[in-house]
């Protein structure tokens, strides 16, 4: 059965990832957590992309509904679920579906510390749960669009769905890349 999160089900899987990875993150040793594997994103900058990608999703719940609308438009059909998202999303990465450049994370400073960027993560999610809680119904998640750059047009629900996801699957990487450093 399709599984179609409601806005206190989204709210609450929502706040559990984002927990679940900055305990994680607190756990792993700072020489490591900045560590480079060969051609693949550190633990930080797997977490600094989430970063950034919740900072671009913020707008989508905190703007005015009328500019929402005017940027993205009305849905042309009904929300996926979330299996049909991830599946989806699962899709566009086997077809070689990368992160976009402003995406992508820098170097991370070497000045920069691992605490300061949990506070942003930790600032970041804050806005994203106090935004869609503040200003969205479950029914109006299925009636605005954004332009996901992977995805292509999806709804606000959908969006929800991608970030619970999105970190989760960041989530995962971090854990193995924490795995393969300590081998």
């Amino acid at each position: 059965m399709p599984r179609i999160l409601d806005k206190e089900q989204i709210l609450r899987e929502s706040a559990i990832v984002f927990r679940q990875l900055t305990e994680y993150c607190v756990t792993i040793p700072k020489e490591l957590f900045f560590k480079e594997p060969a051609e693949k994103w550190s633990m930080a900058q797997n977490l600094a992309h989430l970063i950034i990608s919740l900072k671009t999703t913020v707008p989508a719940y905190a703007l005015p509904k009328l500019l929402v609308r005017l940027i993205g438009g009305k849905p042309n059909r009904p929300s996926r679920s979330y299996d049909e998202l991830v599946e989806k999303y699962r899709q566009k990465l086997a077809a070689g579906g990368k992160a976009g450049p402003k995406f992508v994370p820098k170097k991370i400073a070497p000045s920069f510390t691992r605490e300061a960027m949990l506070n942003k993560w930790l600032t970041i999610t804050d806005e994203y749960l106090e935004a869609i809680n503040k200003n969205w119904s479950t029914e109006q998640f299925d009636q605005y669009i954004v332009r996901h750059p992977l995805l292509g047009k999806i709804t606000l629900r959908e969006l929800c769905y991608f970030t619970i996801y999105h970190t989760r699957h960041h989530l995962e990487i971090i854990k193995s890349r924490n795995t393969v450093s300590l081998n």
